[in-house]
């Protein structure tokens, strides 16, 4: 458990596994540098905080593209990665400051339930 429910990132953390107890491993994540705030994870294949940073990558290269592509008027709401028996979500933070990164198997979750989880938890990142 790399988290205290003393810090608001913490009690995301929280909320998130009380909601989803079968989740795979869980993070909030600074946006700019990529550390991880807050982790959990469930399973020992997976490294939050290494994958915390590889997934700050992501949402800067979404970023990036979205402006050459000029979506001015548009904003990232999640991020969702398909693998063969995992489901990996962004969800960033009102301000795009902070994001949830989420990993859940696709045959025990609920995709839907996910990311409603997620939206209700990304609102306490304010």
């Amino acid at each position: 458990m790399a988290y205290s429910t003393s810090t608001t990132a913490g009690q995301t953390v929280q909320e998130i596994i009380n909601a989803l107890p079968g989740l795979m491993a869980v993070a909030v994540v600074d946006a700019q540098s990529g550390m991880a705030l807050a982790s959990h994870s469930n399973s020992p294949n997976i490294n939050p905080e290494t994958a915390a940073a590889y997934n700050t990558e992501v949402v800067k290269q979404k970023h990036k593209a979205m402006a050459a592509l000029k979506l001015t008027d548009e904003k990232i709401e999640d991020i969702l990665i398909s693998l063969t028996h995992q489901l990996h979500l962004i969800k960033l933070s009102a301000d795009a400051k902070k994001f949830i990164y989420l990993v859940v198997s696709s045959r025990d979750t609920n995709l839907a339930i996910a990311r409603e989880v997620l939206r209700e938890t990304a609102e306490m990142l304010k």
